[in-house]
């Protein structure tokens, strides 16, 4: 636990937020309008290969979060990804490894506003309020089985998976600890591939730091999901088509009726994208945000876990948004970069001194 975790984790954060503002402006283009439209708007303002912040046309309504376009970025702005990222902090600082899937529904009562939620997560949230306690503190019973809260028609889209980086990236080399809080973390709305999904993100982020490649770390993080699954195929799909510059139209081929936010076709994507490029992160988030589908949450995956081989992150992606991260949680509009990456870090050295 040296200088190389705080290069990591720095990367980390750096990488997440950066791939987030990457796909932010261009996701509800590609989810309403569609790969074809998004396709054809990058080229229109040159901007195809995508490997800068998206640049602003004036007669495209698709595009939104103008605080996220090239040129106008100051801060990084509001996004249920990272908010899912700082609360999976603040989960782990109050509770430790001993958190249950009760600490993250009561953390999700105490922090996460309700219209900050989406599909799964707001689904989950409203059972909470239906059918638990007003408030069930630590060591009560919520008033009826949590796992009513994944019975929802969701529960395998991409919502778990987002929530998942921060439990991978404080326990490296650690996979089997990081599937372990990512899946007790994802069950409150997940299951089935939604809980996959998450399972492989965080046992890749604990097995890159010491993996030979990044190709190795996703070799090693589907043993611990099942190999009969539908994120296990998608997870090799993207694997079998890194490096190759049209991998994701053999994805879209592969998945032409699921969700735009469903887990394993985005799933896809993360992996050939990260896969494909180990040694450009401009390549890796522009690839994995104009290849559609759920651009914000696949550009953010991606940067986290390409951020976490401790290569640095290239300043044009850092200087816009200048350390400073908004966030959509109940107290709190903004925090510094600095400020997460130190949190982070010694959350990580607390975590492994517990289990030596």
């Amino acid at each position: 636990m040296t200088e190389a975790l705080v290069k990591r984790i720095e990367g980390a954060w750096a990488g997440r937020i950066s791939g987030c503002m990457l796909g932010k402006p261009v996701e509800m283009m590609s989810m309403r309008a569609g790969f074809d439209h998004l396709d054809a708007y990058l080229r229109r303002v040159d901007a195809h290969p995508l490997r800068d912040y998206v640049p602003f046309e004036a007669d495209e309504p698709q595009l939104t979060f103008p605080g996220c376009w090239f040129g106008r970025l100051e801060r990084s702005e509001p996004d249920d990804d990272i908010n899912y990222s700082v609360l999976a902090l603040m989960m782990l600082e109050t509770f430790g490894e001993g958190m249950t899937t009760a600490d993250v529904a009561r953390s999700w009562l105490r922090h996460l506003p309700l219209g900050a939620t989406y599909t799964a997560e707001r689904a989950a949230y409203r059972i909470l309020l239906e059918r638990g306690h007003e408030w069930f503190p630590e060591g009560h019973d919520p008033g009826f089985d949590l796992a009513e809260c994944a019975d929802n028609p969701y529960n395998d889209w991409i919502g778990a998976q987002i929530r998942a980086d921060v439990y991978g990236w404080v326990c490296p080399g650690e996979p089997a600890r990081a599937a372990q809080l990512a899946a007790t973390d994802a069950k409150l709305s997940h299951r089935g591939d939604g809980v996959h999904g998450a399972v492989f993100v965080a046992a890749a982020g604990a097995l890159i730091p010491e993996a030979p490649s990044l190709a190795a770390a996703c070799e090693g993080a589907l043993d611990f999901i099942p190999a009969d699954s539908e994120a296990a195929r998608a997870v090799r799909l993207g694997l079998d088509l890194a490096g190759r510059p049209d991998g994701d139209a053999g994805i879209r081929a592969r998945y032409p009726e699921l969700s735009p936010v469903h887990t394993v076709n985005n799933l896809a994507v993360v992996v050939w994208a990260l896969v494909s490029h180990p040694d450009d992160f401009g390549a890796a988030i522009g690839d994995a945000v104009a290849a559609g589908w759920d651009t914000d949450c696949n550009g953010a995956t991606v940067g986290g876990l390409w951020g976490l081989q401790g290569k640095a992150i290239p300043e044009r992606w850092t200087t816009p948004w200048a350390g400073r991260v908004g966030v959509g949680l109940a107290g709190q509009s903004e925090l510094k970069l600095d400020e997460l990456v130190n949190r982070t870090v010694a959350l990580a050295r607390s975590l492994s001194a517990a289990a030596t």
